[in-house]
């Protein structure tokens, strides 16, 4: 993946009218997610298409292409590619999901159409011409392209068109997937990483018609051909937990690999014409010398491998060879994604241990195949670091949920091990190599939450209710030695009262009460869990705000101020 460059021409930096019609802005962001969702979904059903014409016009409609197409055929298309890259889409290297990434936090929703059809030329004839690489990333930044291109004709607001990016992914990733819970997941844990009630719905909304759009097309099946899933005995978790362990060994060291060669492919620009020939001419000789299974996405290859057609000492060397071949394919600029690539590993090793274990311990009962579609959740959440989509990406792939408890235990493990090992998750890994500094959306989930809990202070100063009479009040105040009190006011809400308004009130009124000296605007108290962005944004002009017992509101436990806040982030600093 390359450098993710500024546009030429940022077309949303001018300012855009507002729509006047009857609907609201919101309201035609949800229309034009659906909107967006069917026109991703045609997209998509003509890139997969697209893919297997140009496989078969390469390869032959044969079984089994000739050894001589095995090898020439990824060296020329890799040449042919390397050429429209170089010359023609400079943006469409790599898979996309940081392109999108940058458009929503970078480039206010930009994404040039241009690099729509070049990844939908470039991706189709090198997954049909045998690189491993995958058409589901492609298909997420086709989407991505879509939406942003109608969110500029549509000329919809910067926030708007900077969260339309999002929503074309997910349509474009549920087609490609036909899997939108799995979508919406990705683009919501990866991409958008925080949600609301209208990210959300727009991500849905897409989600869904992209995938209505791609199974009237291409039909309901899904992408694989589940077997019977077998899970008897609470033992077998800890077989599930090995793989587990052995997914994550394996995660590590493809991101490893990836990050190694990649910046060193890159810093070599003499032969950017050569790198994705060299890769396929190296694939190819995988695939000469009896491994054809790791050229291309590879789907057919992984309903074999849970159908149980191949032997576990096969799997795992299909399984290393995925690896080698991906890295060749990928740190090469090659247009196309990862995780189709990434499911195949996690099947082969699923498989791999599952019949392994087979071996060695008859008392198991678990078949191939469900180690095999448990595999593809470990190295999803191993490698592209996704925790939850890889739960849901199983679940809703097998369509059975007796399955949830080894694919919890196994991602989890695998999560939690690679996480450690490889601190940095693949695609910042990517970005920043590239040089652009995006959010992490996993240093995010783990940054630590500061609340108002770590800043407040013991109530240092009186507390009167709105009632009381202004002799009253002020006495407390001097009693205290404070130059201010808080105000109880139970019909309006909190307040405070300084000590020179008291002496005023109390020289020119007698008979008042501290109610009538507040003024209309009242303070908004805190809960000790409330975070300091909640405390930072109601302390505005205010001396401080009471924090209050959520069980009894009218209980001040303590009190805050903006330099209280300011002090509890220095110290963690």
């Amino acid at each position: 993946m390359s450098a993710v460059l500024p546009p030429e021409t940022v077309a949303v930096a001018t300012p855009r009218r507002r729509w006047t019609s009857r609907f609201s802005e919101e309201h035609l962001f949800l229309l034009l997610a659906v909107l967006i969702g069917v026109l991703s979904g045609l997209a998509v059903v003509c890139f997969r298409i697209a893919i297997e014409a140009a496989h078969i016009w390469l390869f032959g409609s044969g079984v089994h292409p000739t050894p001589q197409r095995l090898v020439i055929v990824p060296v020329v298309t890799g040449l042919v590619v390397a050429v429209l890259v170089v010359h023609l889409f400079p943006r469409v290297r790599g898979s996309g999901v940081n392109q999108t990434k940058a458009a929503l936090y970078i480039y206010d929703g930009y994404i040039p159409f241009r690099t729509a059809i070049g990844k939908f030329i470039c991706s189709a004839l090198a997954i049909g011409g045998g690189q491993s690489l995958g058409p589901e990333d492609p298909s997420l930044q086709i989407g991505a392209s879509i939406a942003s291109l109608l969110g500029r004709k549509l000329q919809l607001s910067r926030e708007r068109l900077r969260l339309i990016a999002p929503v074309g992914a997910a349509a474009g990733l549920a087609a490609a997937f036909n899997a939108p819970i799995s979508a919406v997941l990705f683009v919501i844990e990866e991409v958008v990483g925080r949600w609301s009630a209208g990210i959300f719905g727009s991500v849905v909304l897409s989600a869904v018609s992209s995938v209505v759009v791609a199974r009237w097309f291409l039909g309901s099946e899904p992408l694989f051909r589940i077997p019977a899933v077998q899970f008897f005995r609470p033992a077998e978790l800890l077989a599930y937990a090995v793989l587990g362990v052995v997914g994550a060994f394996a995660s590590v060291v493809f991101s490893r690999a990836i990050g190694y060669l990649r910046p060193r492919l890159k810093a070599l620009p003499q032969t950017q014409y050569f790198q994705p020939a060299v890769a396929g001419l190296l694939i190819g000789l995988i695939g000469y010398a009896g491994a054809p299974q790791v050229m291309g996405a590879g789907y057919d290859v992984m309903d074999q491998a849970m159908h149980g057609h191949f032997t576990w000492q096969l799997l795992g060397m299909l399984a290393g060879l995925k690896i080698l071949s991906t890295v060749l394919s990928f740190t090469s600029g090659t247009p196309g994604g990862m995780f189709a690539p990434t499911l195949f590993i996690g099947a082969m090793l699923g498989g791999a241990v599952g019949g392994a274990e087979r071996v060695f311990f008859s008392h198991l009962t678990g078949s191939v195949g469900t180690y095999a579609l448990v595999g593809m959740g470990v190295l999803f959440a191993g490698f592209l670091r996704a925790p939850m989509t890889s739960v849901f990406m199983v679940l809703e792939v097998s369509g059975d949920y007796s399955i949830i408890l080894p694919v919890l235990v196994s991602n989890t493990i695998a999560y939690l091990i690679a996480r450690n090992l490889q601190p940095v998750p693949i695609f910042d890994m990517l970005s920043r190599q590239d040089g652009v500094d995006l959010p992490s959306m996993e240093e995010e989930r783990e940054a630590a939450i500061y609340r108002v809990e770590d800043a407040m202070r013991a109530l240092d100063v009186p507390v009167v209710h709105g009632e009381v009479r202004v002799e009253t009040a002020l006495q407390r105040v001097i009693e205290s030695g404070a130059n201010l009190a808080l105000v109880d006011d139970w019909s309006g809400g909190w307040g405070t009262i300084t000590r020179g308004a008291l002496q005023q009130a109390v020289l020119q009124r007698h008979d008042a009460v501290v109610r009538e000296l507040l003024s209309l605007k009242r303070m908004e108290p805190l809960f000790p869990d409330n975070t300091l962005e909640v405390a930072m944004q109601r302390i505005h002009d205010w001396p401080f705000l009471p924090v209050v017992h959520r069980a009894d509101p009218r209980q001040v436990i303590g009190i805050i101020s903006l330099q209280d806040v300011l002090g509890a982030y220095r110290k963690t600093n």
